[in-house]
């Protein structure tokens, strides 16, 4: 689907029309450049890939370099790509968060926050095993049995166990737009999206 690349600013709230408080993620999005026209003929499928943030040179690598300069624009920190705008944009072009209205429903891609390495009762929602008495002090967060013990006498895969949790990409369908301010190149989307402050995230029609 049509979209464009952001960045997450922060969480607010703005009143709707019949006085309800709605909590709101302020997304920075665009304006992107078309850096690459994808056609089935050259690509084996239609698809335009769009940057976002300037980057400088000295930061840019060669073959992307001549890349932008391809493109006829000036080299970007991120690139992504999406499917469904068809022929109506041109390499060089700008997009700006005009793409969006309100009362739109958007897909919101990110990356979510690391957590490291933790337990099952965090990482899964375990509640704890055993009992607090006859000699018990330190299990009471452990996971218990994984498995059986003679047949199959293995631990299956997707064990729910101890691991890294988060800084996975995770999307968040059918969230709506609240307010587009265009002269700031800013969505207000309703509800929480995943990352943090800062985050690049992908927004999709």
């Amino acid at each position: 689907m049509p979209g464009l690349i952001g960045k997450k600013i922060g969480m607010t709230s703005v009143f709707s029309a019949d006085g309800k408080n709605v909590p709101c993620t302020v997304i920075e999005v665009g304006p992107c450049v078309v850096t690459q026209v994808k056609t089935v003929a050259t690509d084996g499928y239609e698809a335009l890939q769009l940057g976002f943030q300037d980057a400088k040179e000295k930061h840019t690598t060669k073959p992307l370099q001549g890349h932008f300069a391809k493109a006829g624009v000036t080299p970007k920190r991120h690139l992504a790509e999406f499917k469904g705008f068809g022929d109506s944009y041109k390499l060089g072009d700008t997009i700006t968060v005009d793409l969006f209205s309100e009362a739109d429903f958007v897909d919101i891609v990110g990356t979510s926050k690391g957590k490291g390495f933790q337990g099952v009762v965090k990482r899964h929602g375990f509640g704890g095993v055993g009992q607090t008495t006859h000699g018990q002090h330190n299990r009471l967060r452990a996971p218990g049995s994984i498995g059986a013990c003679s047949y199959p006498a293995k631990v299956f895969k997707g064990m729910r166990m101890a691991g890294q949790l988060g800084n996975k990409r995770v999307t968040v369908q059918n969230l709506q737009v609240v307010k587009v301010i265009a002269e700031h190149n800013v969505l207000m989307i309703k509800g929480s999206i995943p990352g943090s402050k800062g985050s690049i995230v992908l927004i999709e029609k």
